[in-house]
């Protein structure tokens, strides 16, 4: 009985931890680019009927990266013995670089409040941290993901798929598309609702046949 509420229970966590994380990261995502334009001039001031929406991306962007983690954590406790070791290693690795690099990010956004200073260079590390690093090391996250739910049929192919061509957008034009920083939570919003729905199927062993 214990074990069967634990298979119900890890689904609807990893589904409702990543479909909290994908909205809040999309939403501090949306704040920044409306009040931190990119293409800004040197030396231009945050308008300060905007400054609230700075404030509130530094705010939610704490709490996106914790239920990314609840996410990779509760997918993982799915998973189990059954993952490949060197993918899971690349999942996990490449999961909390790309937490890292996303607080970064936040950490520099937070420079243009600071009115006694120019923030031209926290604006310009906080759009390259987030769009030629984050988003490189998120592909690769959205890579190993499709791949082990791919190999272990816990996710449907048709999500793989979806999850290869997420990937490569965010490394091949991550950097040069506009707004190609909403394609990652919009992608983990379309697994997390999956998830949500149907479940994880139960994985396959690596030495059962396929």
């Amino acid at each position: 009985m214990e074990a069967n509420d634990e298979r119900l229970r890890t689904p609807r966590a990893a589904g409702m931890a990543g479909a909290v994380f994908a909205v809040l990261l999309a939403v501090a995502i949306v704040l920044v680019r409306i009040s931190v334009p990119a293409g800004s001039p040197p030396g231009a001031r945050i308008d300060p009927g905007k400054r609230w929406a700075v404030q509130t991306a530094l705010e939610i962007l704490p709490f996106a990266g914790i239920f990314f983690l609840w996410f990779m954590g509760a997918v993982r406790a799915r998973v189990g013995d059954a993952e490949d070791r060197f993918v899971a290693t690349v999942f996990l690795g490449s999961g909390l670089i790309f937490v890292a690099t996303m607080f970064a990010a936040g950490a520099a956004a937070g420079t243009v409040l600071d009115e006694a200073r120019s923030s031209d260079f926290g604006r310009y590390f906080a759009y390259t941290m987030m769009t030629t690093y984050a988003l490189r090391v998120a592909a690769v996250f959205v890579f190993t993901t499709s791949t082990i739910g791919h190999r272990l049929g816990v996710l449907p192919r048709s999500l793989a798929l979806l999850g290869y061509l997420v990937g490569v957008v965010l490394l091949a034009a991550g950097s040069t598309l506009p707004w190609s920083e909403l394609v990652f939570p919009a992608w983990a919003l379309i697994v997390s609702l999956h998830i949500l729905r149907v479940g994880l199927r139960e994985p396959r062993r690596s030495g059962s046949p396929r």
